[in-house]
């Protein structure tokens, strides 16, 4: 990803292996456990808008950020459509007026790895649910959602709340960009961590293991299945 203005930075030529992308996660989710804390204890407020063409990996770069945190804490919204090219601006500027940390990431894919994507979905039992007419849609109107997207970018790229791109043809690489990037735009500060310590159970009292008759599920065998 690059903040400036011209040419793209130039792709990697492999993917990134899982090994690195997890390891590197890791250290990114205990850097986002103490953005959090700071955010809480400083009411600081955030607002982070994902974009991009589907398949783009949107879902789960979202994911990738709020799997290690509270829900309490970071909300997860799809807002329905609106006239977003004439209120969004705004709106924006409205948002950074008023002290909220605004980061707007635009996920951009090839042609041939969204085909790839979208096909896998049309495959795999577990990702027909992500697979919608209007995917098939935006698959078949490809140049048109270039305009709209250009469009889109003259209206709503200001100084205030700029889009940055990503690339997201390697979604581990994609995941682990913004990331960084997000840590790295938000001037959060370590939050001292009070030491927990289990405290001691109470008695047991005159309290008898229940003889309620439980409904437990059932356990399998799973090396049996193997």
């Amino acid at each position: 990803m690059n903040d400036s203005k011209g040419a793209a930075p130039s792709r990697p030529a492999e993917k990134l292996p899982r090994k690195i992308y997890e390891r590197e996660l890791a250290k990114l989710h205990e850097e986002l456990v103490l953005l959090q804390k700071w955010i809480v204890d400083a009411r600081q407020k955030v607002c982070v808008v994902f974009e991009g063409r589907d398949g783009a990996g949107k879902g789960g770069t979202i994911k990738a950020i709020t799997e290690r945190v509270s829900p309490r804490v970071f909300h997860v919204v799809a807002p329905p459509a609106r006239r977003f090219l004439e209120i969004a601006p705004e709106l924006e500027h409205l948002m950074v007026e008023s002290g909220i940390i605004l980061l707007k990431y635009w996920l951009e894919v090839s042609p041939e790895e969204q085909s790839h994507r979208l096909q896998a979905r049309i495959k795999d039992g577990r990702k027909t649910w992500k697979l919608s007419p209007m995917d098939l849609e935006s698959y078949r109107r490809w140049y048109d959602y270039s305009r709209a997207r250009d469009e889109m970018f003259k209206a709503t790229d200001t100084a205030w709340a700029p889009w940055l791109v990503v690339r997201a043809d390697d979604k581990r690489r994609a995941r682990l960009n913004v990331i960084h990037h997000l840590l790295g735009h938000i001037s959060y500060k370590k939050v001292p961590r009070k030491q927990v310590k289990l405290p001691s159970r109470l008695s047991r009292g005159n309290y008898k293991e229940s003889d309620y008759p439980f409904k437990y599920v059932p356990e399998q065998d799973w090396t049996a299945k193997e």
